[in-house]
């Protein structure tokens, strides 16, 4: 294969075979909405040629087929896949995304700039375009314990690295609205480049404000009025569909030919059994249409816009000088990729085995203080009590607050009304912090769930119907590594492994969706009564998302940007 500009422009006219053609398939013009006969021709990394008859050394009859431009997932955490980057590869690429931007600041705030020089390692290999946003939360907050910092010199030397866009999500509007120093610092410092936002229920005045930062893009969008706010303002939303945040539903009506220039798809937070049961991108893609959404409209979005949004200008057409990134489908609407190419190479079990493998880092991140049952009593005389209300399919939560029952001097789960004890542990090392609170909408009743997932700083989190079992469940974690444990009593009943920097397993994604099967079943057979509760479990640390969230210095009322009294 080449890519000498020379031979593009000769096998372009057909004055020379093309590398490799697709002969007898039909391309989808995302220009005209058209389904459009006629060969496409690669040379080397690019499509040189569309809508003629070409020659090639290799010919692939596509007959029946029809061709899209590759899918790109503008905002995601490769490690709330829980596998490595070269795993979460292999296990999207063949789905038909073909481009990945993604921000490592779940390692970042283990691991420091030592996460994120990995990643970027890591993106050098891999056959999918990993790019990589420079997390600007590290940590997210001052209202929790991070395993690392990260302020603007740490960042300006991977600003030029070419596979950095830019700025990642910046988390922390309400420092942005109140001109804190650190916040200005790095805003500052991306002026003129791409700087990702994260804007939950930000509206009027305030989102003004956050705009006039230079910020250019948000996945926190959560419904259609919102969002039609943000695309008047000139903000890019980026609809999502993660494994705990489903927001497509809410923003299909948005997805129209209309609105598409100015909309892209992202995943966020997608584990490999939700990929494996439902799919990526391409599960977005056939959702969207058997709701009613244009196709035109949909592969807009999962492509050229989301290109354009974050300045890849080489990609998300199939047309003569653009990269090619190609999927080969059965329909517009099912979505099934039977066919990928990524820089004009095509897609196969040996092409991923000729990748050049990264070695893990964060193996012992995890340095949690020993608990025993007495760590989780909480003694207070209060009845009234803060409680998190956890809302299925989002990570924005509510405050209730209940009367609680209270024995001798403690308060106490009320299982009747599935009330849990919810605890963060500081898992990095640093001050042994221990917090403890109530939270509602998980549906045990009996034994505990934990995990070292806890966005944005990953502590330890735990939740349970008993002292014992919370116990039990976040010992266990120092042995792991890291990763996710169910117990009932003094018993492990189901675990997974997580132990690159508590978040990221050693194993090939189809050994962790494998696992993550009796895991659900195990929460489920405690009376769990969430899809995915271990998500769910990693969200509640996020103090950045309303309303009420724990962390490990304590309750937080997100609202008033502040610690409470649990």
């Amino acid at each position: 294969m080449s890519n000498r500009l020379d031979d593009r422009i000769e096998q372009g006219q057909g004055n020379a075979p093309a590398d490799i053609v697709l002969k007898g398939g039909r391309l989808f013009d995302l220009v005209t909405g058209e389904l459009r006969d006629g060969d496409i021709a690669l040379c080397g990394d690019r499509i040189v040629g569309t809508l003629e008859t070409y020659s090639g050394v290799e010919e692939i009859d596509i007959s029946g087929r029809i061709v899209v431009p590759g899918f790109i997932d503008t905002h995601l955490h490769i490690e709330s896949s829980l596998v490595t980057p070269h795993e979460f590869d292999r296990c999207v690429l063949p789905r038909g995304i073909t481009t990945a931007i993604c921000d490592p600041h779940e390692i970042a705030n283990v691991l420091g700039a030592t996460g994120i020089r990995y990643f970027l390692e890591c993106s050098e290999h891999t056959l999918m375009d990993i790019r990589v946003q420079l997390s600007s939360c590290v940590p997210a907050t001052h209202l929790e314990t991070a395993g690392a910092r990260l302020d603007t010199d740490d960042l300006l030397p991977f600003r030029d690295h070419p596979q950095v866009i830019g700025l990642a999500e910046f988390m922390n509007f309400p420092g942005v609205l109140a001109r804190d120093p650190v916040c200005m610092a790095k805003l500052e410092a991306f002026q003129g480049g791409h700087i990702d936002g994260h804007a939950p229920l930000l509206r009027g005045l305030g989102l003004n404000g956050y705009l006039a930062a230079g910020i250019a893009t948000d996945h926190e969008t959560t419904s259609a009025d919102e969002a039609l706010e943000k695309l008047s303002k000139g903000m890019h939303v980026l609809v999502r569909e993660g494994s705990v945040s489903r927001d497509l539903d809410a923003l299909i009506p948005l997805i129209t030919e209309r609105h598409s220039p100015f909309l892209a798809l992202c995943t966020d937070d997608r584990n490999p059994l939700d990929i494996a049961e439902h799919g990526h991108l391409d599960y977005m893609i056939r959702h969207a249409i058997s709701k009613g959404v244009d196709p035109l409209a949909i592969y807009r979005a999962a492509s050229i816009s989301g290109a354009r949004a974050f300045g890849l200008r080489d990609r998300g057409l199939v047309a003569p000088g653009w990269r090619a990134d190609l999927v080969v489908l059965d329909s517009l609407a099912d979505c099934n990729a039977e066919m990928v190419f990524c820089a004009g190479r095509r897609v196969t079990a040996d092409l991923f085995s000729s990748r050049r493998p990264v070695a893990p880092v964060g193996l012992a991140s995890v340095k949690a203080p020993e608990v025993t049952a007495e760590t989780f009593v909480v003694r207070k005389n209060a009845t009234t009590t803060p409680v998190i209300g956890v809302l299925p399919g989002k990570i924005i939560t509510e405050r209730r607050d209940f009367d609680l029952p209270v024995n001798g001097g403690e308060k106490t789960v009320d299982l009747e009304r599935d009330i849990l004890k919810v605890s963060v542990i500081e898992r990095h090392g640093r001050n042994g912090n221990i917090a403890v609170g109530f939270v509602q909408g998980f549906g045990l009743q009996r034994g505990a769930i934990a995990s070292t997932v806890g966005h944005d700083s990953h502590n330890l989190c735990v939740i349970g119907a008993d002292e014992t079992s919370m116990a039990t469940a976040a010992n266990r974690m120092a042995d792991l590594g890291g990763g996710f444990v169910v117990a009932d009593g003094t018993e492990i009943v189901a675990e997974i492994a997580l132990p690159i920097a508590g978040l990221m397993s050693l194993e090939p994604y189809e050994a962790v969706r494998d696992k993550l099967r009796p895991l659900r079943a195990a929460a489920k057979a405690l009376g769990s009564t969430l899809d995915e509760p271990f998500l769910q479990l990693a969200f509640l640390p996020l103090p950045v998302i309303p309303h009420l969230k724990i962390s490990d210095r304590g309750m937080v009322d997100v609202d008033a940007f502040e610690i409470i009294e649990a």
